[in-house]
């Protein structure tokens, strides 16, 4: 056992990583966020830095106190990297290429990477999807996660560390911050508090795997307590919902009618991904366990609240 027992979240600030810190905060863990865009501090039980990933200084204090490390750092999307191919390298492949150069001094004993279970596989042969499927990207933020996913499985060979990629689908739910181009479920259900239009890009039909926060959280939290899960693991519902069908779920779900105006489809835009999860089931044992209509209720809860 490493004396080692602090877990630091690298760009912890998203959705994902602030709610997986702070189940680790309660569950007693030190949990350590490191971010360009944050206030350092202590909250919630977690201690907060600013700093970038490929910061040598930055980073390095942090592997003598953290045995354990979750990248969850980018800064692009398949939309936002459409139309510039370097981006992805610059801002996302040679920074987490720096942090493993650093972390080479001092090997963290438990390695886990959040890559994306939505656009690695392109238009899957077949559904659901399991990791076994050929990447198949159709967007330069798709080709950046698997040049990322080579970097971070190169490194842990070469240092015989466990590591586990993870492959979330389309998370949503209480907490998730408003952002352009980020959060569909999100986006829908402020549209509607605010009686707002909203685009769809196509005519409906792109079906998504929606995941809630709380099941997405427990995989982190299943596979920080299994070192020996390692390889790569989906991690979704099983389910798909075109976005007609998650429409008319928020109106159901809020009360309220939606102006959808309809955009011309993008190139950049899987049409079907549904993610088969058996791996991570028999791995750890998890499971999702909260259907969309119930998630959506206690989004849409969430959003009225928080708008008082």
């Amino acid at each position: 056992m490493s004396d080692r027992q602090g877990v630091l979240l690298i760009g912890g600030n998203g959705f994902l990583g602030l709610a997986l810190a702070r189940r680790l905060a309660v569950a007693g863990r030190e949990v350590h966020v490191l971010s360009r865009h944050l206030e350092p501090g202590v909250r919630e039980g977690i201690r907060f830095h600013r700093g970038s990933q490929d910061d040598v200084v930055a980073v390095s204090p942090f592997l003598r106190t953290c045995s354990t490390i979750v990248h969850l750092a980018s800064t692009t999307t398949p939309g936002s990297s459409a139309r510039n191919p370097v981006v992805d390298s610059q801002e996302n492949l040679l920074p987490a290429a720096r942090l493993l150069e650093t972390m080479a001094h001092m090997p963290p004993d438990r390695l886990i990477f959040v890559s994306s279970g939505g656009a690695i596989y392109g238009d899957p042969d077949e559904l659901p999807v399991s990791e076994t499927h050929q990447p198949n990207p159709l967007s330069f933020h798709a080709a950046g996660k698997i040049a990322l996913e080579a970097l971070f499985s190169a490194f842990a060979h070469s240092h015989s560390i466990p590591l586990a990629i993870v492959r979330p689908s389309n998370i949503y739910g209480p907490g998730q911050a408003l952002r352009g181009g980020f959060g569909v479920v999100r986006t829908l259900l402020d549209r509607a508090l605010k009686e707002e239009p909203f685009e769809i890009w196509g005519a409906g039909t792109v079906v998504r795997d929606y995941l809630f926060i709380d099941d997405a959280v427990d995989a982190g939290m299943k596979l920080l307590g299994a070192p020996s899960a390692t390889g790569t693991f989906n991690v979704g519902s099983g389910h798909g919902t075109s976005i007609a069908e998650l429409v008319e779920l928020v109106i159901a779900t809020t009360g309220r009618d939606l102006r959808i105006v309809e955009r011309p489809s993008r190139c950049t835009d899987v049409k079907a991904v549904v993610l088969d999860c058996a791996r991570l089931t028999t791995a750890t044992g998890w499971t999702a366990k909260t259907g969309l209509e119930r998630g959506l209720r206690q989004t849409w809860q969430w959003v009225r609240e928080s708008d008082k």
